[in-house]
C-alpha cells in the first residue's frame, strides 16, 4: 500500500467535507497559473469579429500565454485572484465533493449499490449547491485572472476592493452575475468528475487491476479530468466570458453563447481547451490524490485519539 494505509473505520461526513476543502486549495496553489491561462485564451477576441481577433491574437497556446504574462506583467500575474480562488475552492469544494457521498446514499436510501442514475443525480445536486454557495468568490476570481496589470488598466486593486467594487458598481447581483451558466457547467463538471472517478475506481477496484492506493487513485482522476474537459468546456467558456462582461456586454448567458457562435464560429466554445485540459487533469491528479490520503489520515489520526494504548 502506498501513502497512509486506508483504515477500517469509513470517513465521517465532517472529514470528507474539511480533507475535501483542503484537497482543493492544495490543488489550485500548484496548477493556478494553468487556470489563469485558460480564462485569459477563453476571453481573448472577445469584442472582435473572427476576422480580426485571428489578426490581432495576444496568446498563443498554454505555454506561450503563460511566458507573454510573465513578460509582460510580471511572474505574479499568474496569481491573479489566488486569494478569491482558495475562498472559492474552500466553500465551493468543500461541498460539491465532501457532500458527494452522503448525498449519494442519500438517494440510494443507504444502499452501498449505487446506479449511474444515483451518481449522476448527486453530483448534479452537490454540483448545483456549491455555486450557490460560492459564486461571488467565482465572479471575483475570473476577473482578477482576466485584467491585464501591465498599461495600467487594473480593474480592482485587491480581493476585498473587487467585492466592494462590484457590489457598489453593478450591485448586489453583481457578486452573482453568471449563476445559471455557473450551475450548469458546475452540474455538468461534478457529474463528469465525480461520477467518472467514482465509476473508473470502481471498475479497477472489481477487475482487481488495482488496488486502493495511489495508482489507482492517479489514473481514476486523469481519466476524469480528461472527460470533465471534453463535456464541460463549452459551458465553462460561457461562463468565463459573461462574468468578465462589462455591465450590459451581454443581456443573458444565452445571448452571450449567440454572440460567440456568429462573431467567432463554432470554434470559440473550446478556446483554452489544452490549458483546460492540463489544469483539469493535473488539478483532478493532485486534489483526489491528496483528499484520499487526508481521509485517511484525518481518520487515523481521530482512531488513535479515541484509542490511544
Amino acid at each position: 500500500m502506498v501513502g497512509f494505509k486506508a483504515t477500517d473505520v469509513p470517513p465521517t461526513a465532517t472529514v470528507k467535507f474539511l480533507g475535501a476543502g483542503t484537497a482543493a486549495c492544495i490543488a489550485d496553489l500548484i496548477t493556478f497559473p494553468l487556470d489563469t491561462a485558460k480564462v485569459r485564451l477563453q476571453i481573448q477576441g472577445e469584442k472582435q469579429g473572427a476576422v480580426r481577433a485571428a489578426a490581432s491574437v495576444q496568446y498563443r497556446g498554454v505555454l506561450g500565454t503563460i511566458l507573454t504574462m510573465a513578460r509582460t506583467e510580471g511572474p505574479r500575474s499568474l496569481y491573479n485572484g489566488l486569494v478569491a480562488g482558495l475562498q472559492r475552492q474552500m466553500s465551493f469544494a468543500s461541498v460539491r465533493i465532501g457532500l458527494y457521498d452522503s448525498v449519494k446514499q442519500f438517494y440510494t436510501k443507504g444502499s452501498e449499490h449505487a446506479g449511474i442514475g444515483s451518481r449522476l443525480l448527486a453530483g448534479s445536486t452537490t454540483g448545483a449547491l456549491a455555486v450557490a454557495v460560492a459564486q461571488p468568490t467565482d465572479v471575483v476570481k475570473v476577473r482578477f485572472q482576466a485584467q491585464a496589470r501591465a498599461g495600467g488598466g487594473q480593474r480592482y486593486q485587491s480581493t476585498v476592493d473587487a467585492y466592494k467594487t462590484i457590489a457598489r458598481e453593478e450591485g448586489f447581483r453583481g457578486l452573482w452575475k453568471g449563476t445559471s451558466p455557473n450551475i450548469a457547467r458546475n452540474a455538468i463538471v461534478n457529474c463528469a468528475e465525480l461520477v467518472t472517478y467514482d465509476l473508473i475506481k470502481d471498475a479497477l477496484l472489481k477487475a482487481n487491476l488495482m488496488t486502493d492506493d495511489l495508482p489507482c487513485h492517479f489514473t481514476s482522476a486523469f481519466g476524469a479530468g480528461f472527460c470533465t474537459t471534453i463535456v464541460a468546456s463549452p459551458v465553462d467558456v460561457v461562463k468565463t466570458r459573461y462574468m468578465n462582461s462589462a455591465l450590459g456586454q451581454y443581456s443573458s448567458a444565452g445571448q452571450c453563447a449567440l454572440t460567440m457562435l456568429q462573431k467567432e464560429g463554432p470554434r470559440a466554445f473550446y478556446k483554452g481547451f489544452m490549458p483546460s485540459f492540463l489544469r483539469l487533469g493535473s488539478w483532478n491528479v493532485v486534489m483526489f490524490v491528496t483528499y484520499e490520503q487526508l481521509k485517511r489520515a484525518l481518520m487515523a489520526a481521530c482512531t488513535s485519539r479515541e484509542a490511544p494504548f
